[in-house]
C-alpha cells in the first residue's frame, strides 16, 4: 500500500513540473515581458488551489460533514487567486488589478484545478480501496486455504505413534526408519507445505511417507499398488492436495486391507496431471457421515476451487464393492508461472 502512494507521489511531481515546464515555455514563446513572474505566480495559485482542496478531500470526502467542507472550500476558493496578484508586475494593491485579475482567477483558474483535485482524490481512493480490497479477499483465501490444508485426520498421527511406540517396545529393526519417515511427514507438513507450490516428486515423497506408516498396521505385503508415469520433477503443485483423497481409500476400505487393495495412479501427459486413487467399499453399512468421500473430498473441491479455478475436473465413482476418484488438473506446466504471478500482484 506505501508503495502504491509512493508511486502516485512520483506521478503528482513528474505532472507538476511537465506543466511547469509547458506554462513556462507557452509565455516564452508568446515574447511575453514578464514570463518567470507570471509563470511563477500561475504555477503557485494551481499549487494552492490544487493541495489544500485534495487534502481537504482526503479529509471530508466519503463523510457526511458537507457544512464544514462548503465552509472551507469557499475559503479556498477566496485565497487562490492571491499567489498570482502578489507575484504580478502591477502593484498588488491596483484597483485595476484587483477588479481585473482577481474575478478572472477566481472564475477561471481556480474551479479548474478544484476539479482536476477532485478527480485526482477520487482516482487515487478508486485505486487505494480496490488494492486493499483485494488484499483482504487474499487473506481471507489464504486463511481458509490454511485451515483446509490443517484438517488431516488427527487420528492418523496418534496412531501412529502407537505403532512407532510398539516398535520400539519390541526393539524391531523397524522402529527408527518409522521415526525418521514420521518426521520427514510433520517436516513436510509443517514448513514445505506453506509454499504456493511444491515439486510434484516432492509431494509424492510425502504420500509415500505417509503409505509407509499405514502400512505398520499390516503385517503382509503393501496394501498400496503405486504407479507413476511421466515426468514429475519439471512439475509442480499446490501442497497436500492428494492426501485427503488417499486418506479415505484407507479410511473407508475394509479393516483388514489386502496387498495391493488399493491402486495409486498418477500420471503426467503434456500439461495435464491425472491422480487416480481406488479402494474396495467396506461390507459393513456406514453412516450418512462416514460414507465413501466423507469430509475429504469437500475439503479438496474447495481447494481446487481456490487454487485451480476453471483448471481442473474431479470425477467419483461408487460402483459396486469399488470407490474411485479420479482428479485431473491441466495446464500445470503453465500454472507454476500463472499462479506466482497473481499472488505478486495480489
Amino acid at each position: 500500500m506505501q508503495k502504491v502512494k509512493r508511486i502516485f507521489w512520483l506521478i503528482h511531481v513528474i505532472v507538476w513540473v511537465l506543466f511547469t515546464f509547458l506554462v513556462s515555455l507557452q509565455l516564452y514563446t508568446d515574447d511575453h515581458n514578464y514570463w518567470v513572474p507570471f509563470t511563477i505566480g500561475f504555477i503557485l495559485t494551481a499549487l494552492l488551489v490544487f493541495y489544500t482542496h485534495f487534502f481537504l478531500l482526503t479529509k471530508y470526502l466519503g463523510k457526511n460533514q458537507k457544512r464544514a467542507y462548503f465552509l472551507r472550500l469557499a475559503a479556498i476558493a477566496s485565497i487562490g487567486p492571491l499567489p498570482f496578484l502578489i507575484l504580478h508586475p502591477k502593484r498588488p494593491d491596483s484597483w485595476n488589478l484587483i477588479l481585473g485579475y482577481y474575478p478572472m482567477v477566481l472564475l477561471t483558474l481556480v474551479p479548474i484545478f478544484l476539479f482536476l483535485s477532485w478527480l485526482a482524490r477520487v482516482t487515487e481512493n478508486l485505486v487505494l480501496n480496490t488494492i486493499k480490497k483485494e488484499q483482504l479477499e487474499k487473506q481471507a483465501v489464504e486463511t481458509e486455504l490454511h485451515y483446509l490444508k490443517s484438517q488431516i485426520n488427527p487420528h492418523f498421527l496418534f496412531n501412529t505413534l502407537n505403532n512407532i511406540h510398539t516398535l520400539v517396545y519390541k526393539q524391531a529393526p523397524a522402529a527408527p526408519q518409522a521415526v525418521m519417515q514420521l518426521a520427514s511427514l510433520m517436516r513436510y507438513m509443517i514448513y514445505e507445505s506453506n509454499a504456493p507450490t511444491v515439486p510434484l516428486a516432492r509431494e509424492m515423497d510425502y504420500l509415500q511417507d505417509y503409505m509407509s506408516l499405514q502400512q505398520l498396521r499390516y503385517k503382509k505385503s503393501p496394501v498400496v499398488d503405486l504407479t507413476v508415469e511421466g515426468e514429475t520433477e519439471s512439475c509442480h503443485i499446490a501442497p497436500l492436495l492428494f492426501i485427503h483423497l488417499l486418506e479415505n481409500a484407507y479410511k473407508h476400505g475394509p479393516a483388514r486391507l489386502e496387498p495391493g487393495d488399493l491402486k495409486v495412479q498418477i500420471e503426467i501427459s503434456e500439461d495435464i496431471l491425472t491422480f487416480r486413487v481406488q479402494n474396495p467399499v467396506r461390507q459393513n453399512p456406514v453412516s450418512a457421515l462416514e460414507e465413501p468421500g466423507g469430509i475429504g473430498l469437500p475439503n479438496v473441491r474447495k481447494r481446487l476451487a481456490l487454487l485451480y479455478p476453471g483448471q481442473h475436473s474431479l470425477e467419483i465413482h461408487h460402483a459396486g464393492d469399488t470407490f474411485a476418484v479420479v482428479l485431473k488438473i491441466h495446464g500445470l506446466h503453465t500454472q507454476v508461472h500463472e499462479r506466482k504471478a497473481q499472488l505478486l500482484h495480489h
